[in-house]
């Protein structure tokens, strides 16, 4: 028997060593940030704001995990709370997420503040509405700072009815109050932006929406990309698509930025892995990953089947991200490197 414990022990441990996709077996529009030796997460449960922190997001699922903020009945933001991102500025933590009273063409954005050093203790404070240049619908808000100055990006519609959303940018004069014009920078125009026929229209919806959402902000090498989904989240056509200027550019001019003329992370062929979208991007022990949502299956559209993922991607010798293909489930990866406090 001792021989038997002895062999044993000589063997390589691969569950110690890799992990498989999903990360959680439900959870949509997924964020994380690290700060201080922890990674924190957070994604849609659509009635809450929620927190996980680990050290490795690898283990997620085994992670402590806190409700942090649930929203008083019967106001403007009690209903349909969705894309919660957490960041710290300006020595604070905010939280960003977009909510309703259970009509969809009154989605705006919100805030949340905490003085707290560790954002799952402390007391959550509501700011307010975010409210973008011309108060238009507006969901996905993420911020993002470059050269000393903070930018709002978002998915809005142009006017006040249903049936495309667009990517906007604006300054921030601080992290709860946009200031100057909101700029669009996308909006669906190629043929592989635009599937987003809907087979039960709601009362605030067209027949077809044409779809560019969650804009994500990744600067590296001088330039400026915004990673962004294209098409409804309920095809399996959902993808991602990007736009990249130059950081010492005027962002506020939408000459600065050139969009991509091809998806640039779609699922295709990947075991359990469909309508792979909407990222967000964390480093750890210097390597750079992606982290996203995708279905199990097809056509099971933007409900509750969808999962977050993750997986390392590269970067070209001429300075732009290679995402490569969304991995197939179940299949082991490399552990991330432990991430340096």
């Amino acid at each position: 028997m001792k021989r038997v414990i002895l062999l044993l022990a000589t063997l390589p441990c691969f569950a110690q060593d890799t992990f498989t996709n999903p990360l959680l077996p439900s959870g949509a529009d997924p964020w994380a940030i690290y700060k201080d030796g922890w990674y924190f997460y957070t994604h849609t449960t659509g009635r809450n704001l929620t927190l996980w922190k680990t050290r490795n997001l690898a283990q997620l699922a085994q992670a402590e995990k806190k409700v942090v903020w649930t929203p008083p009945p019967n106001t403007p933001y009690s209903r349909e709370i969705w894309a919660p991102e957490l960041h710290f500025l300006r020595n604070k933590w905010y939280l960003y997420f977009a909510a309703d009273d259970g009509h969809n063409r009154n989605h705006r954005l919100y805030v949340l503040e905490n003085p707290s050093a560790d954002p799952l203790q402390g007391e959550w404070t509501l700011k307010g509405k975010l409210t973008t240049p011309g108060d238009k619908w507006s969901i996905d808000g993420s911020v993002f700072e470059n050269r000393g100055k903070l930018y709002l990006i978002w998915s809005g519609w142009p006017g006040d009815e249903n049936g495309r959303q667009e990517i906007f940018i604006c300054r921030l004069r601080n992290p709860w109050t946009a200031q100057g014009p909101r700029v669009r920078i996308s909006t669906p125009e190629l043929p592989w932006e635009r599937v987003g026929d809907l087979a039960r229209p709601g009362p605030d919806d067209k027949p077809h929406v044409d779809v560019n959402e969650g804009p994500q902000a990744l600067i590296r090498y001088n330039r400026v990309f915004i990673v962004y989904s294209a098409s409804g989240c309920w095809t399996d056509a959902y993808a991602l698509g990007m736009l990249h200027a130059g950081a010492q550019s005027n962002l506020l001019d939408p000459n600065s930025w050139t969009k991509s003329a091809s998806p640039v992370f779609r699922a295709l062929n990947a075991d359990r892995t469909f309508a792979a979208g909407h990222n967000s991007f964390f480093t750890a022990g210097g390597q750079d990953w992606i982290l996203y949502h995708a279905n199990p299956g097809p056509g099971l559209g933007c409900g509750g089947r969808r999962s977050p993922r993750m997986q390392p991607f590269t970067w070209s010798p001429g300075g732009f991200p290679d995402f490569g293909r969304p991995a197939a489930a179940g299949v082991p990866m490399p552990l991330p490197t432990p991430q340096v406090p």
